[in-house]
């Protein structure tokens, strides 16, 4: 029997075989489990994460994955590329539904100047 978890990870596999990150362009990988939310910025030309955040360290430690929390989250994600000369970005949802905590991080990352 299939779960959830199951036809995400179909739709994650189907995503990305469109969607490929570079240097100049990379993939804004975002990941949510239960309990935390990760967006890691990604260069797949190198194989290489370029930066990354998630409510596991800094000032979201401990934080319950709301869509204000998201938000926050954006914000500090799109700060972060920022810092790494990161301007421009290739928004890979991981199979998870364009909604709620998912639209949230990405409006706040727009909001803060990331190309999405």
């Amino acid at each position: 029997m299939k779960t959830k978890a199951d036809y995400r990870v179909r739709r994650h596999r189907r995503l990305r075989q469109k969607v490929q990150g570079s240097a100049g362009r990379p993939r804004m990988s975002v990941y949510v489990s239960n309990q935390h939310m990760y967006v890691q910025f990604i260069d797949d030309d190198a194989g290489a994460t370029l930066a990354a955040v998630s409510t596991l360290a800094g000032p979201l430690k401990g934080r319950r994955v709301t869509v204000e929390t998201a938000r926050e989250l954006g914000k500090e994600a799109a700060e972060a590329a920022r810092a790494k000369g990161i301007a421009e970005v290739v928004f890979d949802r991981g199979g998870f539904a364009y909604g709620g905590r998912m639209k949230a991080l990405a409006d706040a990352a727009r909001a803060v100047g990331l190309k999405l």
